[in-house]
């Protein structure tokens, strides 16, 4: 049974980000932007190991509590483990903190509105794209939400696509279910090969299989042969942009 330990930081955001956030959000007011950290252990830390682990977290400028404003807390997305996340826990296994499993940082803002109205749902929606990438983040409204951080689900078993039983219709499904983005081409090229070795394919390649074909795709169009009105083109994209600049280097 692993702990949650909360440790207020310093200041999270410069005069100047705080300056450009007002100009950006004129009706509101940031009291103050402060990191929280939050260190997932696995046994209780003594006194010296909480030292340690105080004196790895403590950068900045120190700010006091604060005295008015809503609390909106800026952390990565549950399921999400953030570069910081991944260097901060690593120093603190090098500084003897094996007990702690991971190490994240939040960054806590306390606005109010300048009109003296409490904030609504409707305020913290114009707020939150100021302080948060919502492709990376998310915003909570209080400390405890952070457990949803250090929750670990159960893995999955292997699973397999049923190509030689079901043909070309279950990778057909698999790729809607999974969202695997794959085109008519890329399912019959799986199918015939999968069906030539005989087996059939996990769901672990087939999301591989995916992501280096989405990361990839761009070579494989641009230096594709084109056929256009039945006559071969001479030069792919990608030589058409290199004809380019041998034109004119």
């Amino acid at each position: 049974m692993s702990d949650l330990l909360k440790l207020r930081g310093g200041a999270a955001l410069s005069q100047f980000r705080l300056d450009k956030l007002a100009l950006a959000l004129p009706d509101y007011h940031c009291e103050q932007a402060v990191f929280w950290h939050f260190a997932e252990v696995a046994a209780p830390l003594d006194a010296a190991q909480q030292a340690t682990l105080t004196s790895i977290l403590t950068y900045g400028s120190s700010l006091p509590e604060p005295t008015g404003g809503t609390l909106l807390l800026v952390t990565p997305r549950p399921g999400t483990i953030s570069p910081w996340s991944s260097k901060a826990t690593d120093i603190a296994h090098h500084c003897g903190l094996d007990s702690v499993n991971r190490i994240e940082r939040g960054t806590a803002f306390f606005f109010s509105r300048r009109d003296a109205q409490p904030l609504s749902q409707a305020d913290i929606a114009t707020i939150a794209p100021h302080v948060h990438d919502r492709m990376t983040d998310v915003v909570f409204s209080q400390l405890d939400q952070v457990h949803a951080l250090f929750r670990h689900l159960p893995l999955k078993p292997l699973a397999t696509v049923t190509i030689l039983e079901s043909g070309r219709d279950a990778l057909v499904n698999a790729n809607n279910d999974m969202g695997l983005a794959l085109s008519g081409d890329e399912i019959d090229y799986l199918v015939d090969n999968f069906t030539r070795i005989g087996r059939n394919p996990t769901d672990v390649e087939l999301t591989m299989f995916a992501q280096a074909n989405s990361e990839h795709c761009r070579h494989k169009i641009f230096n594709a042969a084109w056929v256009i009105d039945g006559e071969a083109q001479p030069n792919t994209l990608f030589g058409m942009i290199r004809e380019t600049h041998a034109q004119h280097p």
